[in-house]
């Protein structure tokens, strides 16, 4: 039990550290993500929309007790990672790694997530 809250907080730390990254990028360098989305195909108008659903999503994940909107949460980026993964590779930028750690983070927390919740039980 110790060791999966270990890998749990250190897996939604960098989960954290890699969606407040993203969302602050989407925030303050807005034209440099423009002009991405506008190379994946998507419209530009959901840039804040979506930086301010990831800090939504971590809060959701870190401060809420309520499990139904965690798990929103967590397959709000799981979603969100999978496009960006896909996204990546059909532009042929290269850029996809941040998508594959993203995924990484986000099984690892939620997996160890579970193992921590099922054992209060």
């Amino acid at each position: 039990m110790k060791t999966a809250k270990i890998i749990y907080y250190i897996s939604t730390g960098l989960l954290t550290l890699l969606m407040l990254f993203s969302a602050g990028m989407y925030l303050f360098n807005h034209a440099e993500v423009a002009g991405m989305f506008t190379n994946f195909g998507y419209p530009t108008y959901i840039i804040y929309p979506y930086a301010v659903a990831k800090i939504l999503g971590l809060i959701a994940i870190w401060f809420l007790g309520n499990t139904v909107i965690k798990e929103w949460a967590y397959a709000g980026f799981f979603f969100g990672v999978t496009l960006a993964f896909f996204a990546h590779i059909m532009i042929g930028d290269g850029e996809q790694m941040g998508a594959v750690l993203g995924m990484i983070f986000l099984i690892t927390s939620y997996v160890s997530g579970k193992k921590i919740s099922n054992g209060r039980k």
